[in-house]
């Protein structure tokens, strides 16, 4: 009567070979590598036509050489111009995203007070319908842990974000309170607010939540993921909190220095 063989002296399956395994992790690299090229390469021949689209519109617009006639062409160009803007803040965006996949940061002792101001300026085209900034009186404010970049791009993107959600006449404060270890800041609007149950989509690329305000005002939802991605390569931490009527309030976390 034949015996059932020992498990024991079973040979062993052979060890499937490494290679393939060290293949598709490069293959995974080269299509990130990829991908990032591809990106930056569409991007910027996007640009070139938006620079002359914007150009020529503006030109249009100020009737720069003389009356349009009707009264419709100088509105229609004014549509391309602003449509233009919005499609060039786009690519911009986008080419900021790439930028940030896998950028080291110089972290290093910043002043918040010069990048405060720095921040109102660039984001000042945002600031239209009567909104306004305002930056609350505050005591001294340490020296905090960030990229002079990255911090400046945080802070000015989310006073882009505040201005776009803000009433018509309405207010963003910026505001900022120091404890042990880190100093926290505030960008706050008095807008209709965000379902809280929306808050995490919003710091996903392409996605504004389901507010019928969020979906009413235009943008591809880039400014709050981008915030989020250099507020993690610079050691911060970026928080939303909103309800509805209550607008929405933004903190940046920096360890103090």
């Amino acid at each position: 009567m034949p015996t059932a063989p020992d498990p024991a002296s079973a040979p062993e399956p052979p060890a499937p070979p490494a290679q393939p395994t060290r293949t598709r992790r490069r293959a995974a690299i080269g299509l990130e590598d990829q991908k990032r090229a591809f990106l930056r390469l569409v991007s910027h021949e996007l640009r070139t036509p938006l620079n002359s689209i914007l150009g020529f519109s503006e030109i249009l617009s100020a009737e720069l050489y003389g009356p349009l006639g009707a009264p419709q062409y100088k509105e229609y160009a004014d549509i391309i111009r602003g449509s233009g803007k919005k499609l060039l803040k786009l690519v911009n965006q986008v080419l900021e995203i790439g930028r940030l996949e896998g950028l080291e940061l110089d972290v290093g002792p910043e002043s918040l007070e010069p990048a405060f101001d720095s921040a109102i300026s660039s984001a000042a085209s945002d600031f239209t319908r009567g909104v306004r900034p305002r930056i609350v009186e505050h005591l001294e404010l340490p020296l905090v842990l960030a990229d002079p970049w990255g911090l400046r791009t945080v802070l000015s993107h989310l006073l882009q974000n505040a201005a776009m959600f803000a009433p018509d006449g309405g207010e963003v404060r910026i505001r900022a309170e120091v404890a042990p270890g880190h100093v926290d800041v505030f960008i706050e609007d008095d807008g209709e607010g965000v379902d809280p149950a929306d808050l995490p989509r919003l710091m996903l690329p392409f996605e504004q939540g389901q507010n019928a305000l969020v979906r009413r005002v235009e943008g591809a939802g880039l400014g709050l993921p981008i915030c989020e991605l250099t507020c993690r390569a610079m050691g911060a931490r970026l928080e939303l909190t909103s309800a509805p009527g209550k607008g929405l309030a933004a903190r940046v976390r920096l360890k103090t220095a």
